[in-house]
């Protein structure tokens, strides 16, 4: 019976060390996944894409947390040493803000929204609900990707959004991307737009327009950017969700190797906007600055990590939980953000989740100056 119990008591601590080792595994993986973003995707493709799977092993190190509390305390504090090295990148992914600080009384909403051609330009009874939205929002400021309507009047054109956004008599739409059925980005303001300038950059059909604004005495900059896709066909999706539904070895092995591909790819290309767009903003002439949009990108990744050096994130700062804005094929992320200078402060940052006629939810904050009582 003793050597049966000693037998038993060695498999016990075998099993331990083994589940110990498998830990320390994934608080390596959640480590260079968080630091990942340092990294240029041009040099490093692959290895920048890792920040896609900070929330994955951020949750697998919380499930080794609460094993270790009930087992073994002490070999908890090895995913509390993962927590407290990814700090920064914890609060940047899922933000809490249990007070919402008040709205000052002068404060401009922005409104980001990815309107898939305004779902394919689709009109019922004379109406659109993406447009509907729009109206209602009571923004003063609205960046729209994908902008696209129709010339057929049973479709939605561009005189029934002229007629519905009446309170924004001042607008501008430009065509990005360097291929002729590009893309468009517009954008609606309550306030006069000075000049609009296309940002150049290597797309086929993505871009970002800068745009000077007069508010009463002030001018402002705004960015509209819609970043590179990640180039995922439909048959690409269909790939991923068949990884979720059947996480067969071989699938997922062929499966991730198809994506990652694709997604390094993108990663590279959007790298060389961003660094454009980096010095766009450090040389606008006009602060504040509001640089807004779909970025294809998600908050940890090396677009918002080299953006935060000079502007801040409103949904991190005013936002909470996860604010997730793209809403199809289960890739459940936020790559849509609003970015804000300095001398500016967000206030109740939301991805809206009310309206899902597009792929993209909207998000919208307030701003204000930060010396404004």
């Amino acid at each position: 019976m003793q050597v049966k119990s000693k037998n038993m008591k060695n498999i016990a601590q075998f099993v331990r060390k083994l589940i110990l080792a498998v830990n320390i595994l994934f608080v390596v993986l959640l480590i260079i996944s968080a630091y990942s973003t340092f990294l240029h995707p041009v040099k490093y493709p692959i290895l920048s894409c890792a920040g896609l799977t900070f929330p994955v092993f951020l949750l697998i190190n919380v499930s080794f947390f609460l094993f270790w509390l009930f087992i073994k305390f002490k070999y908890s504090l090895l995913s509390i040493a993962g927590f407290v090295l990814c700090f920064s990148q914890i609060k940047t992914y899922v933000p809490i803000h249990i007070v919402s600080k008040d709205v000052p009384e002068q404060h401009l909403k922005i409104l980001s929204y990815n309107v898939m051609g305004f779902d394919g330009a689709f009109k019922k009874g004379g109406e659109n609900p993406i447009l509907n939205y729009l109206k209602e929002s009571e923004a003063d400021i609205i960046c729209l990707q994908e902008y696209n309507v129709s010339t057929n009047e049973k479709k939605l054109t561009q005189e029934d959004v002229n007629a519905a956004l009446v309170e924004y008599p001042f607008f501008k739409i430009n065509k990005v991307g360097a291929k002729s059925s590009g893309n468009q980005v517009a954008c609606f303001s309550k306030y006069p737009i000075v000049s609009d300038q296309v940002i150049h950059y290597e797309s086929a059909y993505n871009g970002s327009v800068k745009y000077e604004l007069a508010i009463k005495s002030d001018t402002i900059t705004v960015i509209n950017s819609h970043l590179e896709s990640n180039k995922l066909t439909r048959e690409d999706k269909v790939v991923y969700e068949d990884m979720l539904a059947a996480p067969e070895a071989r699938k997922v092995k062929s499966g991730v190797k198809q994506l990652v591909k694709k997604l390094a790819e993108a990663s590279s290309i959007r790298a060389n906007q961003v660094d454009t767009l980096k010095n766009e903003i450090v040389a606008a002439k006009y602060y504040p600055l509001i640089h807004c949009g779909d970025f294809n990108d998600t908050p940890i990744s090396y677009p918002l990590t080299t953006f935060r050096k000079k502007l801040d994130d409103a949904f991190v700062q005013s936002g909470k939980g996860l604010g997730i804005s793209y809403n199809q094929n289960k890739f459940y992320f936020r790559i849509d953000h609003i970015l804000i200078s300095k001398d500016l402060q967000s206030y109740k940052c939301t991805v809206d989740q009310t309206i899902d006629f597009s792929d993209h939810y909207p998000i919208w904050c307030y701003v204000a100056k930060k010396n404004n009582k």
